[in-house]
């Protein structure tokens, strides 16, 4: 099967772009789109990120076979009240959210009588709303479906089809494994960018403006990493609680040895782990998730 009409609900970054990538990549393929915010529906109106905006999510919905929600993870079972009203029986209804357990038990409270194949685009950037979108954003980037047990095959390689179609490398896997490896690979890291950089600014004894005028380049990386969308991940924190901790107490654990191996003055030690580490980039790139240029490939006037 093949969707022929695609609604998305949430038209910031990841939903804008969805609706740019279908337009550019699935032409065929008909696109509705909502937000809850009016201003975001009229400027998505200007930016043509969908083919219909409404201003009712379950008008948006209806004679779609796909859903997507660009939602905030605390925000899902709501939406989907909002639109259950207007959804056709056979519809998919998927999301983008990177806590996968607790979107799968919010969607299938919400809506028993509907397919659910969550999934999770694992792409952006530090921007947000519905000019920060575009239709390139997906181009070799993973997306995670992880498909309850029982789901419809069919549907479920339709929607792997439909993120392939937009340039999308995809691997299914089950809910809570994806928690655990985003845990440590996505929602740790930002949890310590948001840390050292709100450190950094209530430091007495450096002034919040030597702290923005000095930043080298690994401050300055966690800056853009800590400029992402605080209502986002604030949920991601909340619902994906007991793998976050637990790759916590690992990360503490490394630093607390770490921290003894600068007291101890052991450098065998450190450079071990920085190798390894460094590493680790290598392959990053090497897999073509990052650009081997020298600053990440920024472009400098």
């Amino acid at each position: 099967m093949n969707f022929k009409k695609v609604a998305i609900i949430g038209l910031g970054l990841i939903g804008g772009s969805i609706g740019l990538a279908v337009r550019k990549e699935l032409p065929d393929c008909v696109t509705s789109g909502f937000d809850a915010d009016a201003k975001v529906r009229e400027r998505a109106r200007e930016l043509q990120l969908a083919d219909d905006i409404h201003d009712d999510p379950a008008e948006a919905v209806k004679g779609a076979d796909l859903v997507i929600l660009c939602v905030p993870v605390g925000a899902m079972a709501s939406v989907a009240a909002a639109i259950a009203p207007g959804l056709s029986p056979d519809c998919v209804i998927s999301d983008v959210g990177s806590s996968k357990r607790s979107i799968t038990d919010a969607l299938t409270k919400a809506l028993p009588d509907h397919t659910i194949i969550p999934a999770h685009p694992v792409a952006g950037t530090e921007h947000s709303g519905p000019d920060a979108g575009f239709a390139s954003l997906f181009h070799q980037r993973w997306c995670i479906i992880t498909p309850p047990q029982g789901a419809p095959e069919d549907k479920v390689h339709a929607l792997v089809d439909f993120w392939e179609g937009l340039g999308a490398m995809v691997e299914t896997m089950d809910a809570d494994h994806h928690d655990r490896v985003l845990a440590v690979t996505s929602h740790i890291p930002h949890l310590i960018a948001y840390t050292i950089v709100g450190t950094a600014s209530d430091l007495e004894e450096v002034t919040r403006s030597e702290v923005i005028k000095y930043s080298a380049g690994g401050f300055r990386d966690f800056t853009r990493i800590a400029a992402s969308d605080p209502t986002m991940w604030r949920d991601v924190f909340l619902n994906n609680k007991d793998a976050v901790l637990e790759m916590l107490d690992a990360f503490l654990t490394d630093l607390a040895l770490m921290r003894e191996a600068i007291k101890a003055g052991d450098g065998e030690m450190m450079h071990d782990t920085f190798s390894r580490t460094r590493a680790i980039r290598r392959s990053i790139v090497a897999l073509g998730q990052d650009d081997p240029r020298p600053d990440f490939g920024r472009e400098h006037d």
